[in-house]
């Protein structure tokens, strides 16, 4: 199959394209490299550097005839959605209706979209459910990828655009950034290869959802060919406090206690998802324990961290 994927050069979308090309598909990537980086990119892909908004985009579906777009391409700093909500909005609601628009227009066979379980559920006091759960969004991050859901279910209904939406929990792994707005993981990975103290903000009693990133990859694998027209939430069902997790990984990387800071403004206490949904409909459901997958993205941030010589016999 002909498929897009779009931010295609981040954390992410990036090892959805590498699964998406082992199964034998041509798979072109757009991405405006803001965030992602070049050299995550397969060279058997097609990168376009592109930002989802380009009116330009048009002819790129013209010219390819997309069967297949899997839309990953988003802002997704929170507080930067909280200090510009402009700028998010134009972003992760107009750009991909652009996207959408794109779709209908060319002919794509089904939309695959990355949402959020966490920004869109608010504050879980049981594992969020799919047709059950409240969307209660806390920031102008949430209420964007809400807004998106709804103008995709729009184009299903109107013009008969498949699509399956992935509402993800908190996503860990290999190639994720561990400097600024990044995964609580990578960032506590990358102060202790530097020797550095973590800082935990609040009572480290903060409840999530963490899933690997290559049990999220085979989610999107799944929608492919399944799933369609439905909406699931991808995350363990298991919740972990922070302080749990800095205690994991202090047992694979010794390192000193950390020190705590006062909370951050409108932070989660407690989000974790209910998974039954994606077991039922797209046959998924995460490989990987916690204990597994640090291990392994432990592994890969201290072969960056070693000179290339040192990473090629470890």
């Amino acid at each position: 199959m002909k498929i897009l994927v779009t931010g295609g050069a981040g954390f992410i979308a990036s090892q959805i394209v590498d699964a998406y090309l082992e199964q034998g598909h041509e798979v072109t990537v757009i991405d405006d490299l803001s965030s992602g980086h070049k050299k995550n990119v397969s060279p058997k892909a097609t990168l376009v550097t592109m930002d989802i908004r380009d009116p330009n985009l048009s002819s790129l579906f013209e010219k390819s005839r997309f069967e297949i777009v899997n839309h990953h391409a988003a802002q997704i700093d929170v507080r930067r959605s909280v200090q510009d909500p402009f700028l998010d909005a134009s972003i992760n609601v107009l750009g991909t209706l652009r996207l959408l628009d794109c779709c209908r227009t060319y002919g794509a066979r089904k939309f695959i979209f990355a949402s959020s379980g966490g920004a869109i559920y608010g504050e879980c006091a049981t594992p969020a459910e799919e047709a059950t759960s409240p969307l209660r969004p806390e920031s102008p991050y949430g209420y964007t990828k809400a807004s998106a859901e709804y103008y995709i279910r729009f184009f299903n209904t109107f013009y008969h655009l498949p699509y399956t939406i992935l509402r993800y929990g908190n996503i860990y792994g290999p190639r994720q950034d561990s400097h600024g707005e990044a995964g609580v993981i990578s960032i506590f990975i990358g102060k202790m290869l530097a020797n550095e103290t973590v800082t935990i903000y609040g009572t480290g009693r903060q409840e999530r959802d963490y899933v690997y990133v290559g049990d999220v990859v085979a989610a999107s694998v799944a929608a492919l060919t399944r799933g369609e027209n439905g909406t699931y939430n991808i995350g363990t069902q298991t919740p972990t406090s922070v302080n749990t997790l800095y205690e994991k990984l202090t047992k694979i990387h010794p390192a000193s206690k950390p020190v705590y800071a006062p909370a951050r403004a409108g932070e989660l206490e407690r989000s974790v998802l209910n998974n039954a949904q994606a077991q039922a409909h797209l046959g998924w459901r995460p490989t990987r324990t916690l204990d597994q997958g640090l291990a392994e993205t432990f592994r890969y941030f201290q072969n960056e961290h070693l000179p290339p010589a040192a990473a090629k016999r470890v």
